[in-house]
This record gives structure tokens, sequence and C-alpha cells, in this order.
């Protein structure tokens, strides 16, 4: 086995959270920072292009593509849930959505017993990232992650969804990112100038302009190295070699929520009996690592409208040329945002004391496209529209454990999607909403036809088993290596060192002690960012401690 050195800090994953720390804790030009990342370059045309998305969603050059086992909640079909393995990670392949989530979600982490991640800790770290881009694409004064406000290049159909949520009393937000999030509005994204702007182009590459910082693509950890119970190092195959690498400071392990755990699994690291099953020897026996698993569960309704959607553009080969040639030229018009376009944060119901569901309005549908797929630039023939929800804030918990020593090997995902009862009656609560929103006189002027089925129509028993039949991933997960101050129930502690353990820490999304309530990319850099903090205190601390040993 070859030995490639030592660094300072050996970060595991190069998506939205490993950036960030690569950024952080090398911009003191001394720490020795390595990075290592299991796919490739994310040099890539469908990458940087916004609407790309739609084409990197099933490529395995830079997605994971993992699958869940059977859910018997959602009529025993396996869900889909693309994961970024590429420079960037997921934040190179997803819909660019920026929404840091509601106040309620943060300061519920801090009442679990997490000191310091309420939200009045945690907005800065949100604020140190973001760059504010405004309709005139104008940058603010900021960090280095483009936010951009992009409703000028967004269809004006939307007018219609605001319209009807006026007549039903939601309010509208004009910043889901300001202080009144709550409401119906229009999704900001992670663009600038019409070309996607992923935690690797924030963060990654001018961290890669210093001297100290080291990125090793290709390189597939197999597991954590320890001396006693302290992370010293991981080994890693690169081009059919076995590679170990030491860390004088410590291992951060930032691979994703089905990543990280599943690594900590193939340390020793979680349940001892999955554990001793596939023959591995337990370091740390602990039952949560790949536990509380959390999900948003989506659904889409179709409609064929009475005027021009994006389906009349983009379905005709000439719209498409037309459309290609203008981003290709300006960078604007369809083909530079998403398709989830304008949407919100809204009560499903009058009993909520917050907003408890997430809304999409699209401008463009694809029923008529093979299971499974996106074509984003090839919509119905028909002008159309989708509405969307989820509910935000599901209860129901799932697990990801590994099914084989070899980490190629994908981990057997079980969400136990819709288990609580809770997330039943979210669901019917959210179906009722969609109801009252399409008998406004707003979308009854727009919907020439439903495309079956027809919500309209249906009873809570209806909207749920339709539901159960149609829902898929919003592609959220979290809560896999949740923070928590009680090491039985919990992996982190609330300064995201693994409990237990010395020089190894968990720095994602699977630290989430509960789900957000929307898009969980920004809530992750945020991590990132006050993870970061905590990793150079503690090391000051340590560095300190030490030379008063020496003295």
């Amino acid at each position: 086995m070859a030995v490639a050195g030592e660094y300072d800090y050996i970060i595991v994953g190069s998506g939205s959270a490993g950036s960030v720390l690569a950024d952080r804790l090398s911009a003191d030009g001394l720490a020795q920072v390595l990075v290592l990342e299991a796919g490739g370059s994310d040099r890539r045309f469908f990458i940087k292009m916004p609407i790309g998305y739609g084409r990197t969603f099933f490529d395995e050059r830079v997605n994971w593509k993992y699958e869940t086992e059977p859910e018997p909640a959602i009529a025993a079909r396996r869900s889909y849930w693309p994961r970024g393995r590429v420079m960037g990670g997921s934040s190179s392949i997803n819909a660019m959505v920026y929404c840091r989530g509601l106040p309620v979600d943060f300061d519920g982490w801090a009442q679990r017993g997490n000191a310091g991640w309420g939200w009045a800790d945690v907005l800065p770290y949100f604020q140190r990232s973001e760059r504010r881009v405004d309709a005139q694409g104008n940058a603010a004064q900021g960090g280095p992650l483009y936010v951009s406000d992009v409703s000028a290049q967004l269809h004006p159909l939307r007018r219609h969804f605001f319209a009807a949520a006026k007549e039903l009393g939601l309010p509208y937000s004009d910043d889901f990112n300001g202080s009144h999030p709550e409401g119906v509005g229009s999704y900001q994204i992670n663009t600038y100038k019409g070309i996607r702007c992923s935690a690797a182009d924030a963060f990654l590459r001018p961290a890669l302009q210093r001297r100290n910082v080291r990125l090793m693509t290709q390189a597939l950890v197999h597991r954590v190295l320890f001396e006693g119970r302290r992370a010293v190092g991981v080994a890693f195959e690169r081009e059919g070699q076995m590679i170990t690498v030491r860390a004088r400071r410590e291992v951060i392990l930032s691979a994703g929520a089905v990543n990280s755990p599943q690594l900590l699994q193939l340390s020793g690291v979680g349940p001892a009996d999955l554990l001793a099953r596939h023959g591995i020897a337990v370091l740390l026996d602990n039952p949560a690592v790949g536990g509380a698993l959390q999900d948003h569960l989506g659904i889409n309704y179709y409609y064929k409208a009475t005027e021009p959607t994006l389906n009349n553009l983009l379905y005709p080969l000439h719209g498409k040329l037309w459309a290609g040639l203008r981003y290709v030229l300006t960078r604007k018009g369809p083909l530079s945002v998403s398709v989830n376009q304008s949407g919100g944060f809204v009560r499903s119901h009058a009993r909520s004391t917050c907003a408890d569901t997430q809304l999409y309005f699209n401008p463009v549908t694809y029923s008529t496209a093979p299971a499974g797929k996106r074509p984003l630039m090839n919509p119905d023939p028909f002008a159309g529209f989708i509405i969307s929800f989820q509910p935000c804030r599901p209860k129901s918990r799932g697990r990801i454990d590994i099914c084989s020593t070899d980490p190629r090997v994908g981990p057997q995902i079980r969400p136990n999607y819709l288990s609580a009862p809770e997330d039943v009656a979210a669901v019917i609560c959210g179906g009722r909403l969609i109801q009252q929103m399409v008998r406004t006189q707003a979308l009854r002027g727009l919907i020439k036809d439903v495309i079956q089925p027809d919500l309209g129509s249906m009873s809570d028993a209806q909207i749920l088993e339709d539901f159960r039949q149609r829902c898929g991933s919003v592609f959220h997960p979290v809560g896999t290596c949740g923070m928590g101050p009680d090491p039985r129930t919990s992996v982190v502690d609330n300064r995201l060192r693994v409990h237990g353990l010395d020089g190894l820490r968990v720095v994602d999304a699977s630290i989430f002690p509960t789900i957000t309530s929307g898009n969980t990319n920004a809530p992750t850099i945020m991590v990132a960012q006050k993870a970061a903090d905590l990793i150079l205190a503690d090391n000051k601390t340590m560095e300190r401690r030490d030379a008063h040993q020496q003295a």
C-alpha cells in the first residue's frame, strides 16, 4: 500500500460542505489541507448551463445514482436518489434553488440540546457565504456564493399563481432568504450571469489557488484509519492503487448523508450487529450511525393551460434552437434558470403555527415523458404547467446501512416514508391546499384541462392513495450522522465531533438533527461555515495547551 504523505486536515468529499472547509481551513496559508473526491472534474457544459441538470440527473460520470429499497408506504416503489459524484458534489447537479430554511428549523435544533445552533447563531454563517445579485444582474458585496434574483428571466405565467395565492389569503414574500420568508414568491438560485455557481466555483477553486491545498479526484475512500480511538488518516483507492495518508490534526467526513454514514460503518463505527455481519471489527458501537434518515417527499399535479407556457417554446425544434442560441450568445432565457421558478412556504391549514408546506409552480409539463426521465428541454407538445407540494418537516425516520464491505457498492437505503401519522395528515392537508388553489378564479381561467389524475375530485383517502402511488423524493436526505448531546442517540456533538472518538468530525447534511423546511443545499453550506470556525477554534486551543505543556 502506497503512502501519500501527511496533512493537517483531510477532507473526504468536495461537495457543498467540503468545498467550504477547504477554503476556510487553508485561509491562513499554513495548514496543509487535502481534499479527496471520488468523482472527477466539474468542467462540463451541462453542469455549467443551469438547465443542464436534466442531463446530469442520470449521468453516472457525475452521479452516484442511488436507489432506495422498495418502500411499503409508497406502493412498494423504489425511490431514485441522485447524488453528486463530482467536484462540487450535489451542488453541481442540483436545481440550484437557494433557501436557507425557516428560523423555526434552527431554533428547533438548539431546543434539542445543540447549543449554538439556533437561528440567531446560524444566520451570520448564511450571510458569510452569500453574494446577492438583483434582478438587473448587479452583484452586492458579500461572500463568494452568488444568490441571484432571476425574476427577469422567469415565465410570466407565474402571475396567475401569485393571484391564486392572494385569493386564498396566502402572504407574498419578496425574499425567501430575507426577514419574512413565509409566503409565495420566486426562488433565488445559485447562478451568476447565466452560469451555475456551485460550491466548487465559490469556495474550492479559490482555495486551490493556495499552495497549501491539494485536491485528489477519482479517490475513493475505503476507511478511516485509527490509532486507538483517534482518527489518524484514511485509506483510499486511486487508479487501481490503495493509498494511505495521515492527518496531523483531523479527518473530516463531508461525503454527504449517504456516504458519510457508509464510511463510518466501513471504518468500524456503527451498529455492532451490522458490523459483525460484515466481518468488520467494531471500534465503536453506535446504532445512531446511519439512523434518523429524513427526506422530503413531493408530488406534481399537471394541467393544460389556456395561454402559452415554456412548452410552446421548448417543444418545437426551432424553439429549442432559438433558446440554445439565445443562451450561447447572451446567457439569458429559459436555459439560464431552473424550471423550479416560483413557489413558497405556506400554512396548509388554519391550525398551523408556521409554514408547513413548500409549493412549486412550474410553467412547463412533462406528462408524456417516459417514467423516471427528466427531459427538461423536451416538454409536452401542448401548453401546460405544474403545481407541486411537499410537507416541510416530516416526522418519519429511516436508516442507511452498508450491505457490503466494498465502498463501490451502494448502501441499503430505507427512508421509511410516511411511517409517522403526522406525515400522512400533512399529505392530506397539502393536497387540500392545492385543491383550493386550483379552484380560485385566477387558476380556473388558466386551466384548459386537467391531466389525469384529477386532484379536484379527490377525497382525503384518494389524495393519500394518489400520493402513495406517484410521490417521489425531492432529493433532500439528511440526518444519518445526527447532531445531539446524547452519544447513545446521536453521532456528533454540537461541535460536530464524533462521540467517543478523537480527531474525527462529520460536516455535511448528515448532521442535521431535523430536516429543514426547504431545499437543503444552503443550510449545508451554513453548517460548513460554522464548522470551520469550530475546528479552527478547537485547534487553536489545542496548540495553546501543547505550548503550555512544553513550557
